[in-house]
């Protein structure tokens, strides 16, 4: 008989110590996954929640009783959340304004308001039928210090058969409070046999640049593949590039200034670029060595603009600076 887990690929070991867990009833009450994005820690967490909640083969899951099945579906109208009125799903942006009290959307980050109004208001009751309730943080990374604080409290003492389930792949931008109530459970990225598998899976070619250029992250994977957003990162590189060529900065104000680089946006296409250099400098390594120092180089100054960004540096401003690092390499 299947089983919730069978869906996550190339963790054994975070796997091992989930089934472990439950198997023995001993179910920390907060957890931290964390890793590289892509690599299976929100797929993990979904698994966690349905062994929670599963009628059928309770602390195990069978992913196909109603309870499982409603655990994972998100319901088709926003806010896109589970189903299952015990499994909780917790994201910058996911709630419009309205069901929090603001007069706009959260953009930064997850809010006080969030808190306070889903997971604070939601924990003051019992679960609605099954044996424990279940809040699942996407992007914990992005709490807000007041909304972080709010939490702190209810992380550290939740009712009985409550869990935290907090996704990153940045955990040291997390509170240390935070961190310190929280269990990690530490999610590697994934062996290209499996990255190859998946895109098979799903008709697309496992081309091994692909693969590499994935580094270990299904999602990247999966976008690497996607006509439309391979147009896109092609465009961006070459615009980069181009603005690198320049005979002055004009080109990268251009660049910086249009299209719409919000912080999410900006990091993909970063992410993009640095594997493009990142590629590029495995290719000349045969041959040229200066040019395989320069576009390590080159990598290295975009991981700087990563860091950046994750600072909260405006994108434009990050996007310019970059640019002008890069010109000089």
């Amino acid at each position: 008989m299947p089983g919730a887990f069978d869906a996550v690929r190339g963790q054994a070991t975070a796997v091992q110590t989930l089934v472990r867990a439950l198997a023995s009833g001993r179910v920390h009450h907060a957890y931290r996954f964390e890793g590289p994005d892509g690599v299976g820690k929100e797929r993990a967490a979904f698994a966690f929640a349905q062994a929670l909640v599963c009628r059928e083969r309770p602390m195990l899951g069978c992913g196909e009783c109603s309870a499982c099945r409603r655990a994972t579906t998100l319901s088709e109208e926003p806010p896109r959340v589970p189903l299952h009125p015990d499994v909780v799903l917790i994201e910058r942006g996911l709630y419009p304004a309205s069901v929090l009290g603001r007069t706009s959307p959260e953009v930064t980050g997850i809010g006080v308001e969030q808190v306070r109004r889903v997971v604070l208001a939601r924990n003051a009751y019992p679960p609605h039928e099954a044996p424990a309730l279940v809040f699942i943080f996407r992007a914990a990374h992005e709490l807000t210090p007041s909304a972080a604080n709010a939490l702190l409290k209810t992380l550290e003492e939740p009712r009985a058969g409550t869990h935290f389930i907090l996704l990153t792949d940045q955990p040291r931008r997390l509170l240390d409070t935070v961190r310190s109530r929280t269990l990690p459970i530490r999610f590697g990225p994934l062996p290209g046999a499996v990255l190859a598998e998946l895109l098979a899976e799903r008709g697309m070619s496992p081309d091994p640049a692909i693969v590499s250029a994935a580094a270990g992250s299904a999602a990247r994977a999966l976008a690497l593949c996607e006509p439309e957003r391979a147009a896109h990162r092609e465009q961006f590189v070459s615009a980069v590039l181009a603005a690198m060529r320049a005979p002055d900065l004009g080109a990268a104000l251009e660049l910086a200034a249009s299209g719409d680089h919000d912080r999410g946006t900006l990091g993909a296409d970063l992410a993009d670029l640095a594997q493009h250099f990142a590629l590029e400098a495995r290719r000349d390594a045969a041959g040229d060595e200066r040019s395989t120092l320069r576009r390590a180089s080159c990598h290295a100054e975009v991981t700087v603009a990563l860091r950046s960004l994750e600072r909260n540096t405006p994108p434009n401003l990050t996007l310019e600076a970059l640019i002008a690092r890069l010109r000089r390499q």
